[in-house]
């Protein structure tokens, strides 16, 4: 079931006016009252102010770490080694609110080793208000469903929710994107992979956008909001990447292939939009090695360009494990000439696709006669298939 996005949230409103006007300034609330019985032993006093030292007395360091903060999170089960290592600078605050932040989330459905889990990694969390975390919680459960949704992303990624206090940033955003085209289902998927995007700055997203319209625009597009669309909606990931990184990728993939604007524009517009996902000098160096590879094989650069426009995720693997199962589905008994036709099989694992040519071959399948479909199918159908072929072969004793 698909949720309506609606264009009015709670207190922040999704208004085309300033949401900041609607917010109230971030304070950091120390909870007077008792933490939850839960978290009752980590209650200690917190010095707020120190009575200036007298001059005789030596100086105190400047901005040691909280002591009572050090123990309220040891206690709550935080890991302070490594929210240390994290942000360190927040065990050295006097105001924090981990009280009011572990409250909250348990009020949302997250478990005690949850927030521990998410202060030890983003310790930065325990900084933000009750005011501003209800704010970022109505503007995200205007795209989830449940509340649980949103907890098993804060377990995942806690930085994706409290990396910025800016909620006008994130409302901007939301604007931004559905102005793409894009629907409260893409919105959903999106915060769910790669909530980064969200935290982005505007302008961040924005200038990703500017640069994939000028692409289509270069290639011969026709339509650049779908073409951007197209693109996010089966790259989940390209609004958190470097425009330096998509634009490398896109002169590497040209320079490689010989690729017409018109294949280029299709390919990266299909199912070859997460090639432009992949580090520049893993691109490269897996187009090289399977240029090597196919010509040791005796294929040709046409060969190889066609290969990659009907199964582009075969640039996803690396060299030595793209090797393995082509040297492993060679020595099957498999020909180039088929795995050229039917390149899916390159999806499994070299130990699945032994396994399933020594089944086979127990069987004398014959490869040559009968293709490799069986080869591309699930555990179940190609069990499935081979009890039949068992039968068949019983049948003709």
């Amino acid at each position: 079931m698909e949720l309506c996005f609606h264009l009015t949230v709670g207190p922040v409103g999704l208004t085309d006016g300033p949401v900041g006007a609607a917010m109230t300034p971030m304070a950091l609330q120390r909870s007077s009252g008792p933490i939850p019985v839960q978290f009752a032993s980590a209650v200690f006093p917190r010095r707020v102010c120190n009575d200036a030292p007298n001059s005789s007395e030596s100086k105190v360091p400047v901005n040691p770490e909280n002591e009572s903060l050090l123990e309220n999170l040891s206690l709550m089960g935080v890991d302070v080694k490594m929210a240390r290592q994290r942000q360190p600078g927040v065990l050295r605050k006097v105001f924090t609110n981990e009280q009011g932040v572990a409250e909250f989330l348990q009020g949302k459905g997250a478990s005690l080793k949850v927030i521990a889990s998410i202060i030890s990694r983003y310790p930065r969390a325990i900084t933000r208000s009750i005011d501003h975390l209800e704010q970022r919680w109505t503007l995200w459960r205007s795209i989830f469903k449940t509340d649980d949704e949103i907890v098993s992303i804060l377990a995942r990624s806690p930085e994706s929710f409290f990396r910025t206090s800016d909620n006008e940033n994130l409302v901007k955003n939301i604007h931004f994107l559905i102005s793409l085209g894009l629907n409260n289902k893409d919105l959903h998927r999106l915060l769910t992979t790669a909530p980064r995007t969200f935290s982005n700055s505007l302008e961040l997203n924005m200038q990703m956008v500017d640069l994939l319209e000028d692409i289509c625009a270069e290639l011969g597009g026709q339509n650049p909001k779908q073409f951007v669309k197209s693109v996010i909606s089966r790259n989940l990931y390209i609004l958190i990447r470097s425009t330096k990184r998509v634009k490398t990728n896109i002169s590497i993939l040209r320079g490689s292939l010989k690729l017409k604007d018109s294949e280029l524009l299709a390919l990266i517009e299909g199912h070859g939009a997460d090639i432009l996902d992949l580090s520049n000098e893993y691109l490269k160096k897996n187009l090289t090695n399977l240029q090597q590879k196919l010509a040791s094989l005796g294929c040709k650069n046409t060969d190889m360009k066609k290969l990659i426009i009907n199964y582009p995720m075969i640039l996803y693997i690396g060299s030595d494990t793209l090797n393995s199962k082509l040297d492993c589905l060679l020595k099957g008994g498999i020909t180039v000439q088929q795995i050229l036709e039917k390149p899916k099989v390159l999806d499994y694992s070299t130990q699945n696709i032994t396994e399933r040519l020594e089944e086979l071959h127990r069987l004398n399948y014959d490869f040559q006669k009968n293709g490799i479909n069986i080869l591309d199918s699930s555990r179940k159908r190609f069990s499935a298939k081979l009890e039949k072929l068992v039968r068949f072969a019983a049948s003709e004793l």
